[in-house]
């Protein structure tokens, strides 16, 4: 899910704590031990993002009663930390083109996303009351530019249909049959007819998706993906040279990495770069691939070399970039600051002007990512998206073995995702008489 940057100081904690739920555990608790408390539920989702509270609408709908539980004090952190960027909801193009975006999970995701496409996502929100807007590259955002009001509608919703939702309940695993959880009362075991997992990915952990989730499912013998950064940040070593343009975009250019490229925007930050145009290049960039900029994407190279053949005798370089070319001060930089040492910027100028090689230290820490690759494999679950070794047990969501770059693609499928394991659990339910 798309955010601005990496979590500071709480803010967002304390800021999503002002629309916590909570609701009394009379309904479900049927004795209670020293430390220790046994309950029962019809259904237990896992996680409090969107796949999440999408799985337990579903459920609601077929006439379940639904337990969420959620680690954190409160739901959908990482959800409204995407807010606060403007929250993306989807993109507003054709299915067979939207699918192309999830790579080589495609193929398995495809049906899923059909049942819950572009089209669907917009429904949905504008359902729960939200006024949407579609900007000028297709992406669709709420007018309101914000998670909160949209948040709070389908939490009203959700409550309405009596789904109950318990915050500060992090699951450890099983015991026996029971799930386990760390509570307020220390320690909680719930006996469910169906488990929806919904516990997102290994990045963002002070928003919750911290991946420790993983060991669990693995002493399942459930098998997972290694988790790696998606749409994630570069790290790059600046000279002193750079930190006057900390903060500054660079516009109007082409990366590439590989086969790999995106035109978008990137800001220079003073742990390296981050940004729209450079997240797509992720998958190629973890392998290593060489990153290049391309700082004149609509001038060709030879438009750029009869340009420079007029530059006067007495003009330097840095002059010619600034008037001749009209290159903003961050192009400028990253130019001499990426060619300085390199013999072709001697021999070649106007090549590296249109393949400027980034130097870079690789891709930032995992937790930094916006989303991640890796998760809980294809193979192990069943066309409903349950485990096969663990019936009665289904995942979606980010903890899936998938990725998308931003711009709607990953809040879609998480969505899609969370719909059709609700569904799916609802079926298995009917067909195993625990309806």
């Amino acid at each position: 899910m798309q955010a601005a940057g990496p979590v500071r100081n709480g803010a967002v904690a304390k800021w999503a704590d002002r629309i916590a739920v909570r609701h009394d555990d009379s309904k479900f608790a049927l004795k209670t031990e020293q430390r220790k408390r046994v309950m029962m539920a019809q259904t237990v989702v896992i996680g409090a993002g969107p796949a999440g509270l999408m799985a337990a609408e579903q459920l609601a709908d077929a006439g379940h009663s639904v337990l969420v539980a959620e680690a954190k004090p409160s739901v959908a952190r990482k959800f409204l930390m995407a807010g606060k960027s403007g929250l993306n909801l989807t993109k507003d193009e054709p299915f067979e083109q939207l699918i192309q975006s999830y790579d080589q999970a495609q193929n398995w995701l495809g049906p899923i996303i059909a049942e819950f496409d572009a089209h669907s996502v917009q429904g949905w929100a504008q359902d729960l009351g939200q006024e949407l807007f579609t900007g000028s590259t297709g992406r669709v955002f709420p007018k309101v530019m914000k998670a909160s009001p949209l948040l709070r509608a389908w939490l009203a919703r959700l409550g309405e249909k009596g789904v109950q939702i318990r915050t500060r309940w992090r699951w450890t695993g099983w015991e026996g049959s029971s799930l386990v959880f760390e509570t307020s009362d220390d320690r909680t075991e719930v006996q469910a007819d169906a488990t929806i997992l919904a516990l997102g990915g290994a990045s963002w952990s002070r928003l919750g998706s911290d991946g420790a989730w993983a060991p669990v499912l693995a002493d399942k013998s459930v098998s997972i993906a290694p988790f790696a950064p998606a749409n994630s940040a570069l790290s790059v070593e600046w000279s002193a040279y750079m930190q006057a343009h900390f903060g500054a975009a660079l516009k109007a250019v082409r990366w590439t990495a590989g086969e790999l490229e995106s035109r978008g925007e990137a800001t220079i930050s003073a742990n390296g770069l981050e940004g729209g145009g450079l997240y797509p290049l992720t998958p190629a960039l973890r392998d290593g691939v060489p990153l290049c900029v391309d700082l004149l994407p609509d001038i060709t190279r030879d438009e750029l070399k009869a340009r420079f053949a007029r530059k006067k005798s007495k003009t330097t370089l840095s002059q010619w970039l600034k008037n001749g070319l009209r290159l903003s001060p961050q192009k400028i930089a990253l130019f001499h600051e990426m060619s300085k040492g390199d013999p072709q910027m001697q021999e070649d100028p106007v090549r590296m002007l249109k393949k400027l090689p980034i130097r870079h230290a690789g891709l930032r820490p995992l937790d930094e990512a916006i989303s991640t690759a890796g998760g809980v494999k294809r193979s192990v679950m069943d066309d409903g998206l349950m485990l096969r070794d663990l019936p009665g047990v289904f995942c979606a969501g980010e903890m899936l073995d998938w990725e998308a770059p931003t711009g709607g693609y990953l809040l879609t499928a998480c969505l899609a995702t969370g719909r059709w394991a609700g569904r799916s659990a609802a079926e298995w339910l009917q067909q195993t008489g625990n309806d």
